[in-house]
């Protein structure tokens, strides 16, 4: 009894795996494997330590030194060659050193701000490697699926045919068709069998495209969940208001514009006269021969300002000025390019659509035109092998382009809502 338990178990178990291996599963799988999506991870953690590096110009910085010495004077002699004594002397020195920034020209302000843009910049990279990397899990999903109907359409049309042929034979000696039927019989048999062996090395390809983009093995193909629901945006317009708030390229490269603006104001810092303070104590013991101790306080303060550095900071400031206008044209570019990519996009979803509508009566009439047809030659009727392999061709044909007609439609709603900025895990439903 408690060995079938484990059985029923073990059975119960294997099913609640199996309806978990939709999209949404394998998306996660993905997320949690890319590598480079790790490595995404990785910077930015090591760019918000930029932060923390330029915000410690507002801070005061402490420094402790010491140095101990020790000098030994042998063979000493005075004016007159009198030889004096040997002498030992050890000195000891601490200090420590107190130093604060007061004033920068705002150079250290611009920088702090730049590093908040910096890690802005790399969260937005962050999420553009997981954006790809669902719409990449998607592709080879939902591809996988259309190139196992693909394999499965053409291993059926085999066996047809193989059958056809045996009919066909049978016929041959009855005397019902002719010998040039039954070669056209065996020679759409060959080619339905030379189809299937491409068809099975797309599936094979199609396996190793989903193991390395989910790092998962393709699972039992028979169970895959086609059914997925996304938010579309109901019209062009509304899809370009969305592209213009959240598209990735745009927003990045508005913080690359914004990044080169900081980088001008840096810049134009150096020229300013900067302001710090310093602090320092020491203890110093067996300082000479007559001091045996000293204690000595210091404080300094230190105005700076650059005037002439032979061009390189006026140079700089042009080089800076330069990079901020080429960052200003490369963001209008990104504009008119998120505009054009958004009405393709858009496009290709309502194109897809209606292909897949298409698609669907035509294989439904393709199925009636060949279940009629098949009739008609099996009961002796005037139809010719030729109509029937016609027939069989056109509805393989309409299968496998309503099958692609389907993967086209699911993977172009996951492009728009890519490009549009919306797409992630939450959004799958």
């Amino acid at each position: 009894m408690r060995f079938f338990v484990i059985i029923l178990l073990n059975l119960f178990s294997f099913f609640s795996i199996s309806a978990e291996e939709d999209v949404k599963f394998f998306i996660t799988k993905a997320l949690k494997n890319n590598l480079i999506l790790n490595a995404e991870r990785k910077n930015l953690d090591s760019v918000k330590q930029n932060k923390n590096i330029t915000r410690s110009e507002f801070l005061p910085s402490i420094t402790i030194s010491g140095d101990q010495t020790s000098t030994s004077s042998t063979n000493r002699t005075d004016h007159n060659g009198l030889s004096l004594s040997d002498t030992e002397l050890d000195s000891e020195n601490k200090t420590i050193l107190v130093e604060q920034k007061i004033f920068s020209g705002f150079k250290g302000v611009n920088t702090f701000k730049k590093s908040e843009l910096e890690t802005q910049k790399a969260d937005l990279e962050l999420k553009q490697v997981e954006q790809q990397t669902i719409l990449n899990t998607v592709s080879v999903y939902f591809d996988l699926i259309y190139k196992f109907q693909n394999e499965k359409f053409n291993f059926l049309n085999v066996d047809l045919f193989e059958r056809q042929v045996e009919s066909d034979s049978a016929r041959l000696q009855k005397g019902e068709i002719t010998l040039t039927d039954l070669a056209q019989s065996e020679s759409s048999l060959s080619g339905a069998k030379a189809k299937l062996i491409n068809a099975q090395t797309e599936l094979f390809s199609a396996k190793t495209n989903f193991l390395r983009a989910t790092g998962e093995k393709a699972p039992n193909l028979e169970n895959l969940n086609k059914n997925v629901i996304l938010e579309i945006p109901n019209s062009l317009d509304k899809s370009i208001k969305l592209a213009n708030l959240n598209n990735l390229d745009l927003l990045i490269s508005q913080i690359n514009y914004d990044i080169s603006v900081k980088d001008l104001d840096i810049e134009k810092a150096r020229l300013s006269p900067s302001a710090s303070i310093k602090v320092s104590k020491s203890e110093n013991k067996d300082f000479s021969s007559s001091i045996d101790e000293k204690d000595d306080e210091t404080i300094k303060a230190t105005i700076t300002w650059p005037l002439i550095k032979g061009g390189e900071n006026i140079s700089a400031i042009k080089k800076s000025s330069f990079d901020k206008q080429r960052h200003q044209l490369i963001l209008q570019d990104t504009k008119n390019k998120v505009l054009s990519e958004t009405s393709n996009f858009w496009s290709k979803y309502l194109s897809s659509k209606s292909i897949l509508e298409a698609t669907r009566a035509q294989l439904k009439a393709a199925e009636i035109a060949n279940e009629g047809i098949s009739l008609e030659y099996d009961s002796g009727s005037d139809r010719t092998t030729l109509e029937v392999i016609q027939s069989r061709s056109l509805l393989l044909d309409a299968r496998i382009s309503f099958a692609e007609a389907e993967k086209n439609f699911i993977v172009s709603q996951f492009e728009l809502i890519n490009h549009i900025g919306m797409l992630s895990l939450s959004s799958l439903k």
